[in-house]
């Protein structure tokens, strides 16, 4: 497989909503981007507040930008907060450096990224990851 496809954006999704109302988690908004950051997908369930849509596209956008999951980017805040602040600068604010944002891989190569936003961040991770997993494909979260 090179290229995330729209009918596989669609079991990511599916796998990921359904994570979450297994779970209970509160209402998501889960956005999937293509390797060259186009989103391919967006859906948000009801009673998710306002801001979700452009923290989960954060939170994706952030990963592919930076080539590693968004716990990782979270981590390198923590140690080195200049250099991620520098970096978000560039990318005019539209990266989220915390968990949520997981990478897509099939094998090494990038096919794009899920970012999740609604619950905590840990629980917005576990969506990410179940919906990438359930397309079998490999989930980098950092």
């Amino acid at each position: 497989m090179a290229e995330l496809t729209l009918d596989i954006a669609r079991k990511i999704l599916d796998a990921a909503l359904a994570t979450a109302i297994e779970k209970k988690f509160k209402p998501l908004v889960i956005t999937i981007l293509d390797a060259r950051g186009a989103v391919k997908m967006t859906a948000a369930q009801d009673g998710t507040s306002l801001m979700r849509a452009e923290v989960a596209h954060g939170k994706a956008y952030g990963a592919l930008a930076m080539g590693m999951g968004s716990r990782a980017l979270y981590q390198r805040a923590q140690e080195q907060a200049y250099f991620i602040d520098a970096v978000n600068t560039l990318a005019q604010g539209r990266l989220v450096p915390v968990p949520g944002g997981v990478l897509i891989q099939d094998g090494t190569t990038l096919l794009g990224a899920v970012g999740v936003s609604g619950d905590t961040s840990d629980n917005d991770e576990i969506c990410a990851i179940a919906g990438i997993e359930a397309a079998g494909l490999k989930a980098n979260a950092g």
